[in-house]
């Protein structure tokens, strides 16, 4: 018996398994909104929550160059997605979960 997937609203594949987490997207209660971010996550050592890097250019007008930039989001990591350390994953912008996490991840690629 599969439970039923919500619609979050955007073009990305469900997760396979199943989970009760209440801020799950697709399994819970949690709506998504605002930015759609691309990252690599790099740690899963805390409860339910991982750490994201996205990778980007900066280009700077006075050198006429661009320069190679890091940011680390901390995001709610649901149980149904299985993740570990490198996988490439898409998070998507949500309410304020606790103090520094406002990201919840929406797709395993």
């Amino acid at each position: 018996m599969t439970a039923k997937i919500k619609d979050i609203g955007i073009d990305v594949s469900p997760p396979a398994a199943e989970c009760s987490d209440a801020n799950c997207p697709f399994h819970g209660s949690l709506p998504v909104r605002g930015q759609v971010i691309e990252g690599m996550v790099v740690s899963v050592k805390m409860d339910r929550t991982a750490v994201v890097e996205r990778k980007y250019l900066r280009y700077q007008k006075k050198y006429e160059r661009y320069e190679k930039r890091t940011s680390k989001y901390s995001v709610h990591a649901p149980a149904c997605f299985g993740l570990k350390a490198g996988d490439h994953v898409k998070i998507m912008e949500c309410r304020p979960i606790s103090k520094t996490v406002s990201f919840v991840i929406v797709e395993k690629r």
